[in-house]
């Protein structure tokens, strides 16, 4: 399942900015200074997840396309495909990055995970993000962020009564396994962001503003 990001904002060309691109400890390259099997996976990206601009966590990796290629590969399969709804595997990537201090996940996540706000409450007010606890989210959601970012922080501590869990709020095996996989990749994007020091994209923070 691929989701419509719909951010709540155009992104305009005139907004994107160098701004988030200083500090970094990996190279940030650029579209334009990308090679053109860095491009085509810029390109996958921007289609993928549905957004005009390629993010800087994809960007600090591109100056070596093997690690990059198989990455994204993972992130696209894990994150972008599968049974489960994109916003539950958005508000655990959240969750996780949260709790974990990744400054640039939670931010990047958890405006992801806002901008499908409307798939939980009609209300033009409701941001997800704002309660995990809330009773507008579903409580199979609840119990799924609950346990999902346990494995992700305390991986050694999953119990079989934590899948017991999962299946009583109506998750089959298979689904739970897509769920456990969110822990795994977020640890990946987490460690990724914190070591490159990379900043929250401009072109992200504008559709906040």
């Amino acid at each position: 399942m691929t989701p419509n990001y719909y951010l709540n904002k155009t992104i305009y060309p005139s907004m994107i900015s160098n701004n988030t691109l200083s500090n970094s400890r990996f190279k940030i390259v650029s579209y334009e200074e990308a090679s053109e099997e860095v491009k085509a996976i810029y390109d996958d990206t921007k289609r993928t997840l549905q957004i005009p601009f390629v993010l800087n966590w994809i960007k600090c990796q591109g100056a070596n396309p093997l690690l990059l290629k198989g990455n994204w590969a993972k992130l696209k399969s894990t994150l972008m495909q599968g049974d489960i709804p994109n916003v539950l595997k958005q508000l655990i990537i959240y969750n996780v990055s949260k709790e974990r201090n990744c400054e640039y996940c939670a931010k990047a996540h958890g405006i992801f995970a806002d901008s499908m706000s409307a798939m939980i409450s009609e209300n033009e007010n409701f941001r997800v993000t704002n309660d995990l606890e809330s009773p507008l989210i579903p409580e199979s959601y609840r119990t799924a962020i609950k346990i999902v970012t346990k494995a992700a922080l305390n991986h050694d501590q999953i119990t079989d009564q934590d899948f017991e869990q999962l299946r009583q709020a109506g998750f089959d095996d298979s689904e739970i396994q897509e769920l456990m996989a969110q822990a795994d990749l977020v640890n990946m994007l987490n460690t990724l962001a914190d070591v490159a020091g990379i900043k929250i994209d401009n072109e992200l923070m504008e559709t906040q503003a």
